[in-house]
This record gives structure tokens, sequence and C-alpha cells, in this order.
């Protein structure tokens, strides 16, 4: 049966629409119609370069993986999801049986099938078939659209809570106030952090982040003709400390710094400011190869992590951080789009922004067949 519309990437620069088959499903899976689906960095990434480190587009691909939607057939392995049940999606599939996911870090594990990852398809499709064991019920005051930022929320929760093992009261810095920046920020601020510092060099995003979970910011200074990237790390990193009183002892000192930017002096200037003896989590992307001063992890003794993706209870503390009402996810959304107009998505958030000049921070494309207007 062919009714199933979905947005492809064929290559670079080349993104159509294409109908193709209802998936079929086993036993331990579910069909969802897919009701919305917010665009993320990587999905733009693979469209605009065509790879992302060593995951190459090579055949086409169904974009998307930040989804939500609707049961509409459940195998008859999955207990506790009926048809109709409305649900978000965790696109990771895993082996289950490999060291890493018996480990519970199956984020690590090196069969795992994620949605719009080379060579898999994603979601941007009217039906997505999905184990059911990372199908999650969404709580009655939960909207369809908070469903789809569960997702990135999930990436900020496991960078936090899980790999950072923020605590009460402790203080982190976050350097890139885009969406998943903000999310980190937000599940600082939901854990109990006494002080949460977000910088970027776009002074309008570092507003939004102030008046949504920060509680203070910082735009670096300009770089000088001439300056190395280390010179002007260090640089910036001074006055940072010195506009906001920051030592590196002492309960002025910064317990936990993180990097959504993925910008090599974000890197290395999260590094000089950090605290001794602190915690540094990585969670951006950008080049794959970035000078660091590695004799200051060793002087200073740095935890220095990695932060990819989540893991097991990473959803379920998203969802219920939400459900609480400790994070709310609607103000990042900014921008809704038909799935028709899946091409103009794509475009204004490469863009930053939509023709009317207003700034993006989220783009969430709804379903064939669905409004904008449901959430």
């Amino acid at each position: 049966m062919s009714d199933n519309p979905s947005f492809v990437l064929k290559g670079i620069e080349n993104v159509v629409f294409e109908d193709r088959p209802i998936p079929e499903i086993s036993d331990s899976e579910v069909l969802v119609q897919v009701k919305k689906t917010g665009i993320c960095g990587s999905d733009v990434h693979y469209l605009v370069h065509g790879k992302i480190g060593d995951f190459a587009v090579e055949s086409p691909m169904v974009l998307g993986h930040e989804s939500s939607g609707i049961v509409t057939k459940v195998g008859s392995k999955v207990k506790h999801l009926k048809v109709g049940d409305r649900v978000a999606m965790e696109p990771g599939a895993t082996c289950g049986i490999c060291h890493d996911c018996k480990a519970g870090r199956y984020e690590l594990c090196p069969d795992i099938v994620f949605a719009a990852t080379p060579p898999y398809d994603g979601t941007l499709a009217r039906f997505y078939p999905i184990p059911g064991h990372v199908t999650y019920k969404l709580p009655d005051n939960l909207s369809l659209e908070d469903g789809a930022l569960i997702e990135p929320l999930a990436v900020a929760v496991h960078a936090i809570a899980n790999i950072g093992g923020l605590r009460t009261n402790q203080t982190i810095a976050i350097w890139g106030a885009g969406p998943v920046g903000l999310l980190c920020m937000a599940v600082a601020k939901a854990l109990g952090a006494s002080r949460i510092i977000a910088v970027d060099i776009v002074p309008s995003r570092l507003e939004f982040a102030k008046q949504y979970a920060a509680t203070e910011t910082f735009v670096p200074p300009a770089p000088e003709a001439g300056e190395s990237k280390m010179d002007y790390s260090r640089r910036s990193a001074a006055a940072m400390k010195a506009q906001l009183g920051i030592d590196d002892r002492g309960p002025t000192a910064i317990d936990i710094v993180a990097d959504a930017s993925g910008a090599e002096v974000s890197i290395q200037t999260a590094l000089f400011v950090v605290k001794t003896g602190g915690d540094y989590i990585q969670i951006g992307m950008g080049s794959p190869n970035v000078q660091i001063p590695i004799t200051l992890l060793l002087t200073k003794e740095l935890n220095f992590k990695g932060s990819f993706r989540y893991s097991a209870g990473d959803y379920p503390l998203a969802i219920a951080l939400v459900a609480q009402g400790k994070i709310d996810l609607k103000p990042l959304v900014t921008h809704r789009f038909e799935f028709k107009d899946a091409v103009k998505a794509f475009a204004t958030t490469r863009a930053g922004k939509s023709e009317d000049g207003k700034s993006l921070i989220k783009a969430v494309i709804s379903g064939p067949d669905v409004s904008i207007d449901e959430l």
C-alpha cells in the first residue's frame, strides 16, 4: 500500500516529496502517524553538506527525528500502548544485547538505527514504525508540539543531569543559546542550579535566554587583528571572569561548563573559565578537530566528558519535567509550517529568521493533513 508522503533528501541541496509505502511493523513495534516534527540543526547540516562527521548521505533519506504522533497500529508484544495514544518518539532503535546496551548506555550501541542518520530514514512522513519500548505516552497536559520537543529536551537532560550530574545549588555556564543550549539552561534551572550563565555572540539570543532560564549572560569580545584563537579564548575568559566575578575556586567558581555551540573558541574559553577540579561537557558538534589547552586539563584535573544523544531514563525525566511544570517548551517554538511547506521551513531554519525578520529558535512542521494549529 502506498500512502505515506515523505520528505526525502536525495543529495546536497536536493529535497523532494515522495509517496512511499506504509511501513510494516514487527510484533515489538508500533506504527505512529506523525503529527509534529521539529527541525534540528543536524537535519539542516545533512541538507547543506550531505554529511556530519563520518555519517554521509549516500542514498535517498527521509529527514526528521524530533517527532510526536498518534499510535495507529500496535505490535502483539507491546502492552503499554494502544491505538489512539498520543506519543513522543525516541528515534533510536538499539540492539539491546551489546555490552553498552546492557550497561544502560545504549546511545553508544554500535548497531543503533537512528532516524535521519545515514542510511536510515527519518520521521518527516505520514507514518513511522518505531519499537514500542522507545515510544512514550504523553501526559494529558502535554501537547503534540511539546511531544516533538521532548527529543531535544532529552539531549539536554542527558548532558546536564546524566553526564554532567548537576546537583542542587551548583553553578553552570553554557556556551551557545540555540535550542539545545537553552534547554540545557532550563534543565539546570529545573534541577536547582544556583547560577546559570548563558554565553553567546548574539545579544538577542542572550536576552531570550535570560527571560527563559539563565540568571546571567555574557557576550564575548570581538577578536583582535592577528590574534590566535587560543589567545583570544584566554582573553575572552579573563573578561568573562572579571565581568561576572568568577574565581577558579570557592563559592564564586563555576562547577560545570557545557558547550552547545561546537565552536573552537567556545570550547577553549569554557576550559579557561571552569573551576579547578570542575566538569566540562561537550554537546555541540562543530569542527571535527579543535585545539585545546591540554596541559590545563591536567593541572586543573578537569573531568572532560562528551554527551551524545540520550540514554536510559532521559526521555521519562524530560517528559516529567514538562508535565510537572518545571520546564515550559512552548516559548521555544517560534515558527510553524505545514508539511507541504517543508522546504520553506528548512530555508527559514537555515537563515535563522523568517522573511518578516522574526528570529527563529525552533521551527515545527506538521504532518501531512495536519493543521499547524493542532497543538
